[in-house]
């Protein structure tokens, strides 16, 4: 055995003593390279899908016509009562705008489930859109925009540097 790897011996050990590099040990790599470009580290809301909003907004229509369809069944209506009081419903329902989550337009994400995501996403833009509102800011605001506006001020402002003698001469005769 050399460097003091393994066993000192192999008896009664129940292995020849053969020592093997552990192969599945993953070692962490350098984290300051980033294939990525630093901008598309930046968050971008996601824009939820028209047609799926659209589509959740229609079947909760139907849903809504379907229990009322249901319950004049049970009550035994005729059905060309029922056809015409489903139909009326529908009718008011697609005019009024019901809104997919609950019947009725809910505020913010308090009423919609996890796997919402459409309705979660346009939920959290029009968070976003009343807050932004509330705090007053732009539209066009880009974050970290002011930093990058105070460099370009500090670079048009900043003469290029002097060498030291011309410097040390000038505030000589400025003295006297």
């Amino acid at each position: 055995m050399s460097s003091n790897v393994g066993l000192t011996t192999p008896r009664g050990s129940g292995t020849s003593g053969y020592v093997q590099r552990n192969l599945s040990n993953l070692r962490p790599r350098d984290t300051s390279f980033s294939p990525y470009p630093t901008d598309s580290l930046k968050h971008r809301q996601r824009q939820p899908n028209a047609e799926i909003l659209e589509h959740d907004r229609l079947r909760q229509i139907e849903v809504q016509v379907f229990d009322l369809r249901d319950k004049l069944e049970d009550e035994e209506v005729d059905e060309e009562e029922i056809e015409a009081q489903t139909d009326a419903l529908r009718k008011k329902l697609l005019k009024d705008g019901i809104h997919a989550a609950g019947g009725e337009g809910v505020k913010g994400k308090k009423g919609l489930k996890v796997h919402q995501v459409h309705e979660l996403a346009k939920a959290k833009i029009e968070e976003s859109e009343r807050l932004r509102r509330a705090l007053g800011i732009r539209e066009d605001y880009e974050e970290g925009g002011h930093w990058k506006r105070g460099e370009e001020r500090m670079r048009e402002g900043v003469p290029e540097a002097k060498s030291e003698d011309t410097l040390g001469a000038g505030l000589k005769k400025e003295r006297w």
